[in-house]
């Protein structure tokens, strides 16, 4: 079970909360403002007041102990970038995601430490791309897995002998076979970079190559044990 910290309230850290399921996930909420705190309590979350900017109280909730994932969603970059540095400085095997405001900010929060950065303005970019240039892709997205709670994005590597084999990603209908949205691709011999299925169509898959899937559970797993069928 993975150990959860979200700081800072917003739609985006809600919509989180409400999407990971409470049974696979330790999670709590985290603000220094008693209302949101309060709030949050209201949903059925578990959640903590206190001061972002003390190292014992992150240390005291489990930062650098058992809080394996952190994300930084306060309204503000700076106290974002604060978060991030304090953080990483208690824990280096801390996976921190942040949201980040302003573009420019990116490379501050990556240099304080962080492994992702959430941009909602590209985001939302590239689902009006994919409105305008692919609808197909977005009437999948709208109709199958959005809006559902047991709601997963998981890595599924190709085995040995599997029937994507030497399949170029053109080709694969996942969302038409088994109801999972395929999002990229990680080519474990080039490094760890995910490579977007939209934007990579003629990359060709081999065994050990790392499928990002999203989907429900029941779904992700009939697409798992499909996977070990023959070419």
């Amino acid at each position: 079970m993975k150990h959860i910290a979200v700081f800072g309230f917003s739609l985006m850290s809600l919509e989180l909360m409400q999407r990971l399921q409470q049974a696979e996930h330790s999670l709590v909420f985290i603000s220094q403002d008693c209302a949101e705190t309060a709030l949050m309590t209201a949903q059925g979350f578990t959640c903590q007041t206190l001061d972002f900017r003390n190292d014992d109280q992150l240390q005291a909730i489990g930062i650098g102990e058992h809080i394996d994932t952190l994300f930084c969603f306060f309204p503000t970059d700076s106290d974002n970038v604060f978060l991030t540095i304090s953080a990483r400085a208690l824990a280096k095997d801390l996976t921190i995601i942040s949201i980040v405001d302003d573009p420019e900010s990116a490379e501050k929060l990556l240099a304080a430490g962080a492994n992702k950065i959430i941009d909602p303005y590209e985001i939302c970019g590239r689902k009006l791309h994919e409105m305008l240039t692919r609808p197909d892709i977005s009437n999948i997205l709208d109709h199958t897995v959005f809006g559902q709670h047991d709601l997963n994005l998981v890595q599924v590597p190709i085995p040995p002998g599997s029937y994507l084999e030497n399949t170029d990603l053109s080709g694969l209908d996942l969302n038409a076979q088994y109801n999972v949205i395929l999002i990229g691709v990680v080519d474990t011999d080039q490094g760890e970079e995910l490579h977007f299925a939209l934007d990579d169509t003629s990359r060709r898959l081999t065994a050990g190559d790392i499928l990002v899937v999203l989907g429900v559970t029941a779904d992700i797993e009939a697409f798992k044990a499909g996977l070990s069928v023959a070419g």
